[in-house]
Protein backbone atom coordinates (compact mmCIF):
# COMPACT_ATOMS: atom_id res chain seq x y z
CA UNK A 1 0.00 0.00 0.00
CA UNK A 2 1.22 3.50 -0.79
CA UNK A 3 2.69 5.29 2.22
CA UNK A 4 2.47 9.06 1.61
CA UNK A 5 4.85 11.87 2.50
CA UNK A 6 5.56 11.96 6.19
CA UNK A 7 9.35 11.86 6.31
CA UNK A 8 10.88 11.72 2.87
CA UNK A 9 9.28 14.74 1.14
CA UNK A 10 11.37 17.12 3.24
CA UNK A 11 14.45 14.99 2.75
CA UNK A 12 13.94 15.10 -1.00
CA UNK A 13 13.04 18.77 -1.43
CA UNK A 14 12.91 20.86 1.72
CA UNK A 15 15.74 19.07 3.54
CA UNK A 16 13.85 19.47 6.79
CA UNK A 17 14.90 16.99 9.52
CA UNK A 18 12.24 14.74 10.97
CA UNK A 19 13.26 13.86 14.53
CA UNK A 20 11.37 10.94 16.01
CA UNK A 21 9.97 11.27 19.52
CA UNK A 22 12.51 10.07 22.08
CA UNK A 23 11.73 7.80 25.02
CA UNK A 24 10.81 10.80 27.16
CA UNK A 25 8.76 12.51 24.44
CA UNK A 26 5.45 10.70 24.41
CA UNK A 27 2.90 11.95 21.88
CA UNK A 28 0.25 14.11 23.54
CA UNK A 29 -3.26 12.71 23.28
CA UNK A 30 -5.00 15.79 21.87
CA UNK A 31 -8.65 16.26 21.01
CA UNK A 32 -8.40 19.65 19.25
CA UNK A 33 -6.21 20.46 16.24
CA UNK A 34 -6.23 24.07 15.07
CA UNK A 35 -6.12 24.71 11.30
CA UNK A 36 -4.38 27.88 10.12
CA UNK A 37 -5.81 29.67 7.08
CA UNK A 38 -5.66 32.94 5.21
CA UNK A 39 -8.82 35.05 5.47
CA UNK A 40 -9.76 35.12 1.79
CA UNK A 41 -12.91 33.33 0.67
CA UNK A 42 -10.93 30.84 -1.41
CA UNK A 43 -8.50 30.08 1.42
CA UNK A 44 -11.40 29.49 3.80
CA UNK A 45 -13.18 27.19 1.35
CA UNK A 46 -9.98 25.19 0.94
CA UNK A 47 -9.43 24.99 4.70
CA UNK A 48 -13.04 23.93 5.19
CA UNK A 49 -12.54 21.12 2.68
CA UNK A 50 -9.61 19.84 4.73
CA UNK A 51 -11.59 20.34 7.94
CA UNK A 52 -14.47 18.26 6.50
CA UNK A 53 -12.16 15.42 5.49
CA UNK A 54 -10.49 15.31 8.89
CA UNK A 55 -13.82 15.50 10.72
CA UNK A 56 -15.21 12.65 8.60
CA UNK A 57 -12.27 10.45 9.55
CA UNK A 58 -12.11 11.57 13.18
CA UNK A 59 -15.58 12.48 14.42
CA UNK A 60 -14.35 12.50 18.02
CA UNK A 61 -11.86 15.33 17.36
CA UNK A 62 -12.32 19.06 16.79
CA UNK A 63 -10.65 21.01 13.97
CA UNK A 64 -11.36 24.74 14.42
CA UNK A 65 -10.06 27.13 11.75
CA UNK A 66 -7.89 30.09 12.80
CA UNK A 67 -7.68 32.85 10.16
CA UNK A 68 -5.01 35.50 9.64
CA UNK A 69 -3.70 37.90 7.01
CA UNK A 70 -0.37 37.30 5.28
CA UNK A 71 2.17 39.70 3.82
CA UNK A 72 0.81 39.00 0.34
CA UNK A 73 -2.68 39.96 1.53
CA UNK A 74 -1.49 43.22 3.06
CA UNK A 75 0.87 44.51 0.35
CA UNK A 76 -1.42 45.13 -2.63
CA UNK A 77 0.23 48.19 -4.21
CA UNK A 78 3.09 46.22 -5.77
CA UNK A 79 3.08 43.55 -8.46
CA UNK A 80 4.07 40.13 -7.16
CA UNK A 81 7.09 40.13 -9.46
CA UNK A 82 8.40 43.30 -7.77
CA UNK A 83 8.43 41.80 -4.28
CA UNK A 84 11.55 39.91 -3.25
CA UNK A 85 10.00 37.93 -0.41
CA UNK A 86 9.24 34.34 -1.53
CA UNK A 87 6.96 33.51 1.41
CA UNK A 88 4.35 36.16 0.64
CA UNK A 89 1.33 34.02 1.45
CA UNK A 90 2.86 31.57 3.92
CA UNK A 91 5.26 33.22 6.37
CA UNK A 92 2.69 34.57 8.83
CA UNK A 93 0.94 31.21 8.92
CA UNK A 94 4.26 29.46 9.56
CA UNK A 95 4.98 31.79 12.47
CA UNK A 96 1.66 30.77 14.02
CA UNK A 97 2.59 27.14 13.40
CA UNK A 98 5.98 27.59 15.04
CA UNK A 99 4.38 29.38 18.01
CA UNK A 100 1.93 26.45 18.36
CA UNK A 101 -1.10 28.69 17.90
CA UNK A 102 -2.11 26.29 15.11
CA UNK A 103 -1.27 22.64 14.46
CA UNK A 104 -1.53 22.55 10.69
CA UNK A 105 -1.80 25.08 7.87
CA UNK A 106 -3.63 24.70 4.56
CA UNK A 107 -1.84 26.26 1.59
CA UNK A 108 -2.42 26.53 -2.11
CA UNK A 109 0.69 24.48 -2.78
CA UNK A 110 1.80 26.80 -5.57
CA UNK A 111 2.29 29.52 -2.91
CA UNK A 112 4.51 27.37 -0.71
CA UNK A 113 8.28 27.79 -1.25
CA UNK A 114 10.22 24.61 -1.98
CA UNK A 115 12.47 25.25 1.03
CA UNK A 116 10.45 25.24 4.25
CA UNK A 117 11.51 26.83 7.54
CA UNK A 118 13.50 24.64 9.88
CA UNK A 119 11.25 22.29 11.80
CA UNK A 120 8.39 22.42 9.25
CA UNK A 121 7.30 19.77 6.78
CA UNK A 122 4.59 18.91 4.29
CA UNK A 123 2.26 16.49 6.01
CA UNK A 124 -0.02 15.90 3.02
CA UNK A 125 -0.72 16.86 -0.58
CA UNK A 126 -4.39 16.46 -1.47
CA UNK A 127 -5.91 15.37 -4.77
CA UNK A 128 -5.38 18.04 -7.38
CA UNK A 129 -8.14 20.14 -8.89
CA UNK A 130 -7.89 21.19 -12.57
CA UNK A 131 -4.44 22.83 -12.81
CA UNK A 132 -5.05 24.78 -16.02
CA UNK A 133 -5.20 28.55 -16.42
CA UNK A 134 -8.62 29.89 -17.38
CA UNK A 135 -9.94 32.98 -19.16
CA UNK A 136 -12.81 34.94 -17.62
CA UNK A 137 -14.28 37.43 -20.09
CA UNK A 138 -16.00 40.69 -19.22
CA UNK A 139 -19.72 40.88 -19.95
CA UNK A 140 -19.19 42.85 -23.16
CA UNK A 141 -16.82 40.18 -24.52
CA UNK A 142 -18.91 37.10 -23.83
CA UNK A 143 -18.58 34.60 -26.67
CA UNK A 144 -15.07 35.76 -27.58
CA UNK A 145 -11.74 34.08 -26.93
CA UNK A 146 -8.26 35.49 -26.47
CA UNK A 147 -7.68 34.80 -30.16
CA UNK A 148 -10.74 36.82 -31.24
CA UNK A 149 -10.48 39.80 -28.86
CA UNK A 150 -9.89 43.16 -30.57
CA UNK A 151 -6.29 44.34 -30.87
CA UNK A 152 -5.18 46.24 -27.78
CA UNK A 153 -7.63 44.54 -25.41
CA UNK A 154 -6.37 44.63 -21.81
CA UNK A 155 -5.95 41.31 -20.00
CA UNK A 156 -5.65 41.35 -16.20
CA UNK A 157 -3.21 39.03 -14.45
CA UNK A 158 -0.64 39.33 -11.67
CA UNK A 159 1.41 36.41 -13.04
CA UNK A 160 4.55 37.10 -15.05
CA UNK A 161 4.49 33.43 -16.04
CA UNK A 162 1.16 33.91 -17.79
CA UNK A 163 2.16 37.22 -19.37
CA UNK A 164 5.42 35.85 -20.74
CA UNK A 165 3.69 32.91 -22.42
CA UNK A 166 0.59 34.78 -23.63
CA UNK A 167 2.62 37.56 -25.21
CA UNK A 168 4.08 34.91 -27.51
CA UNK A 169 0.69 33.52 -28.47
CA UNK A 170 -1.25 36.82 -28.57
CA UNK A 171 1.17 39.69 -29.33
CA UNK A 172 -1.69 42.13 -30.07
CA UNK A 173 -3.09 41.99 -26.53
CA UNK A 174 -2.08 44.23 -23.63
CA UNK A 175 -1.50 42.98 -20.09
CA UNK A 176 -2.08 44.83 -16.82
CA UNK A 177 -1.39 43.80 -13.24
CA UNK A 178 -4.44 43.06 -11.11
CA UNK A 179 -4.13 42.19 -7.40
CA UNK A 180 -6.54 41.20 -4.67
CA UNK A 181 -8.57 38.11 -3.89
CA UNK A 182 -10.79 36.51 -6.52
CA UNK A 183 -13.84 38.53 -5.51
CA UNK A 184 -11.89 41.79 -5.83
CA UNK A 185 -10.47 40.89 -9.22
CA UNK A 186 -13.83 39.80 -10.60
CA UNK A 187 -15.38 43.04 -9.34
CA UNK A 188 -12.74 44.99 -11.26
CA UNK A 189 -13.49 42.95 -14.38
CA UNK A 190 -17.24 43.50 -14.04
CA UNK A 191 -16.87 47.28 -13.69
CA UNK A 192 -18.28 48.65 -17.02
CA UNK A 193 -15.85 51.57 -16.91
CA UNK A 194 -12.88 49.42 -15.93
CA UNK A 195 -9.94 48.70 -18.23
CA UNK A 196 -10.13 44.91 -18.36
CA UNK A 197 -11.49 42.87 -21.27
CA UNK A 198 -10.67 39.58 -19.53
CA UNK A 199 -8.80 38.05 -16.61
CA UNK A 200 -6.53 35.02 -16.52
CA UNK A 201 -7.07 33.00 -13.35
CA UNK A 202 -6.40 29.52 -12.02
CA UNK A 203 -9.29 27.27 -12.96
CA UNK A 204 -8.99 25.45 -9.63
CA UNK A 205 -9.89 28.50 -7.58
CA UNK A 206 -12.92 29.29 -9.69
CA UNK A 207 -14.11 25.69 -9.50
CA UNK A 208 -13.67 25.52 -5.71
CA UNK A 209 -15.75 28.69 -5.31
CA UNK A 210 -18.46 27.30 -7.62
CA UNK A 211 -17.67 29.97 -10.22
CA UNK A 212 -16.82 27.61 -13.07
CA UNK A 213 -19.70 29.18 -15.03
CA UNK A 214 -17.53 32.30 -15.32
CA UNK A 215 -14.85 30.41 -17.26
CA UNK A 216 -14.94 31.40 -20.92
CA UNK A 217 -11.93 29.39 -22.07
CA UNK A 218 -9.39 26.95 -20.68
CA UNK A 219 -5.82 27.55 -21.82
CA UNK A 220 -4.20 24.48 -23.33
CA UNK A 221 -0.63 23.57 -22.29
CA UNK A 222 0.49 24.52 -25.79
CA UNK A 223 -0.51 28.11 -24.93
CA UNK A 224 0.21 28.38 -21.20
CA UNK A 225 1.99 25.90 -18.94
CA UNK A 226 0.55 26.29 -15.45
CA UNK A 227 2.33 27.22 -12.21
CA UNK A 228 4.19 24.61 -10.19
CA UNK A 229 1.70 22.66 -8.04
CA UNK A 230 -1.23 24.76 -9.30
CA UNK A 231 -4.55 23.20 -8.26
CA UNK A 232 -3.05 21.20 -5.38
CA UNK A 233 -3.49 21.83 -1.65
CA UNK A 234 -0.54 21.27 0.67
CA UNK A 235 -0.84 20.89 4.44
CA UNK A 236 2.15 22.09 6.44
CA UNK A 237 2.81 21.08 10.04
CA UNK A 238 5.64 20.80 12.53
CA UNK A 239 8.07 18.04 11.61
CA UNK A 240 8.16 16.67 15.16
CA UNK A 241 4.37 16.60 15.57
CA UNK A 242 3.84 12.87 15.14
CA UNK A 243 0.17 12.99 16.09
CA UNK A 244 -0.75 15.58 13.46
CA UNK A 245 1.37 13.81 10.84
CA UNK A 246 -0.54 10.60 11.49
CA UNK A 247 -3.87 12.43 11.11
CA UNK A 248 -2.78 13.87 7.78
CA UNK A 249 -1.32 10.69 6.30
CA UNK A 250 -4.59 9.37 4.75
CA UNK A 251 -5.24 12.68 2.97
CA UNK A 252 -2.37 12.21 0.52
CA UNK A 253 -3.23 11.54 -3.12
CA UNK A 254 -0.52 9.42 -4.70
CA UNK A 255 -0.68 10.77 -8.26
CA UNK A 256 -0.75 14.37 -7.08
CA UNK A 257 2.17 13.71 -4.73
CA UNK A 258 4.31 12.38 -7.57
CA UNK A 259 3.38 15.19 -9.94
CA UNK A 260 4.03 17.91 -7.37
CA UNK A 261 7.28 16.32 -6.23
CA UNK A 262 8.54 16.48 -9.81
CA UNK A 263 7.30 20.04 -10.35
CA UNK A 264 8.66 21.36 -7.06
CA UNK A 265 12.03 19.70 -7.65
CA UNK A 266 12.21 21.50 -11.01
CA UNK A 267 11.39 24.82 -9.35
CA UNK A 268 13.91 24.36 -6.57
CA UNK A 269 16.68 23.40 -9.00
CA UNK A 270 15.97 26.55 -11.00
CA UNK A 271 15.87 28.54 -7.73
CA UNK A 272 12.68 30.23 -8.83
CA UNK A 273 9.59 31.33 -6.93
CA UNK A 274 5.90 31.82 -7.60
CA UNK A 275 6.53 35.22 -9.27
CA UNK A 276 8.90 34.14 -12.05
CA UNK A 277 7.96 32.91 -15.54
CA UNK A 278 8.45 29.20 -14.91
CA UNK A 279 5.62 27.00 -16.15
CA UNK A 280 5.06 23.24 -15.99
CA UNK A 281 2.72 20.50 -17.05
CA UNK A 282 2.84 16.94 -15.73
CA UNK A 283 0.75 13.92 -16.64
CA UNK A 284 0.72 10.13 -16.63
CA UNK A 285 0.84 7.84 -19.64
CA UNK A 286 -0.40 4.27 -19.19
CA UNK A 287 -2.95 2.33 -17.17
CA UNK A 288 -3.80 3.60 -13.72
CA UNK A 289 -2.95 0.38 -11.85
CA UNK A 290 -0.12 -0.76 -14.11
CA UNK A 291 3.38 0.52 -14.82
CA UNK A 292 3.09 4.08 -16.05
CA UNK A 293 5.24 6.91 -17.26
CA UNK A 294 5.22 10.25 -15.47
CA UNK A 295 5.87 13.04 -17.97
CA UNK A 296 7.01 16.56 -17.10
CA UNK A 297 7.32 19.55 -19.40
CA UNK A 298 8.77 22.86 -18.25
CA UNK A 299 9.26 26.34 -19.65
CA UNK A 300 11.30 29.39 -18.68
CA UNK A 301 10.37 32.51 -20.64
CA UNK A 302 11.58 36.09 -20.78
CA UNK A 303 9.16 38.74 -19.56
CA UNK A 304 8.69 40.20 -23.02
CA UNK A 305 7.81 36.78 -24.42
CA UNK A 306 10.60 36.99 -26.96
CA UNK A 307 12.41 33.94 -25.60
CA UNK A 308 10.96 30.71 -24.27
CA UNK A 309 12.98 27.63 -23.40
CA UNK A 310 11.23 24.25 -23.17
CA UNK A 311 12.29 20.84 -21.90
CA UNK A 312 10.39 17.59 -21.50
CA UNK A 313 11.30 14.20 -20.04
CA UNK A 314 9.53 11.16 -18.65
CA UNK A 315 10.19 8.36 -16.19
CA UNK A 316 8.57 5.02 -15.37
CA UNK A 317 6.88 4.88 -11.97
CA UNK A 318 5.56 1.92 -10.02
CA UNK A 319 4.08 1.52 -6.56
CA UNK A 320 6.97 1.56 -4.08
CA UNK A 321 6.33 4.84 -2.32
CA UNK A 322 9.71 6.19 -1.28
CA UNK A 323 11.49 4.88 -4.36
CA UNK A 324 8.92 6.34 -6.75
CA UNK A 325 8.93 9.71 -4.99
CA UNK A 326 12.69 9.95 -5.38
CA UNK A 327 12.28 9.00 -9.05
CA UNK A 328 9.69 11.75 -9.49
CA UNK A 329 11.90 14.33 -7.81
CA UNK A 330 14.83 13.35 -10.01
CA UNK A 331 12.61 13.81 -13.07
CA UNK A 332 12.04 17.41 -12.00
CA UNK A 333 15.74 18.00 -11.51
CA UNK A 334 16.47 16.48 -14.92
CA UNK A 335 14.04 18.81 -16.72
CA UNK A 336 15.47 21.76 -14.80
CA UNK A 337 19.05 20.85 -15.74
CA UNK A 338 17.98 20.66 -19.38
CA UNK A 339 16.52 24.18 -19.13
CA UNK A 340 19.66 25.51 -17.45
CA UNK A 341 21.82 24.03 -20.19
CA UNK A 342 19.70 25.96 -22.69
CA UNK A 343 20.34 29.25 -20.86
CA UNK A 344 17.45 29.51 -18.39
CA UNK A 345 19.76 30.79 -15.67
CA UNK A 346 20.43 34.04 -17.51
CA UNK A 347 16.70 34.70 -17.96
CA UNK A 348 15.95 34.11 -14.29
CA UNK A 349 18.89 36.24 -13.14
CA UNK A 350 17.60 39.17 -15.18
CA UNK A 351 14.23 38.93 -13.43
CA UNK A 352 15.72 39.59 -9.99
CA UNK A 353 16.71 43.11 -10.95
CA UNK A 354 14.47 45.91 -9.72
CA UNK A 355 12.64 43.92 -7.07
CA UNK A 356 11.73 45.52 -3.79
CA UNK A 357 12.54 43.22 -0.92
CA UNK A 358 9.80 43.51 1.69
CA UNK A 359 10.38 41.96 5.07
CA UNK A 360 9.25 42.34 8.65
CA UNK A 361 8.95 46.12 8.37
CA UNK A 362 5.94 45.67 6.13
CA UNK A 363 4.03 43.41 8.49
Amino acid sequence: MFTPLLVFISALLEKTPHPSPGPDEAVVDKTTFHIGSRKSQLALVQSEQVQAQLTKQHADLDFPIVTMSTLGDRVLDLALSKIGEKSLFTKDLEVALSDRRVDLVVHSLKDLPTVLPEGMTLGAILKREDPRDAVVMSEKNQGLTLATLPKGSVIGTSSVRRIAQLKRAYPDLEFMDVRGNLNTRLTKLDNPSGPFSALILAAAGLIRLNWSHRISEYLAPSISLHAVSQGALGIECRADDAETLELLRPLNDRDTVLQCLAERALLRTLEGGCSVPIGVNSWFVGEERGPRELKLRGVVASLDGATALYAEHGVRVGWEAEIEEEVAAELGRKVARDLLEQGAGAILKELTKGREVIGAAAT
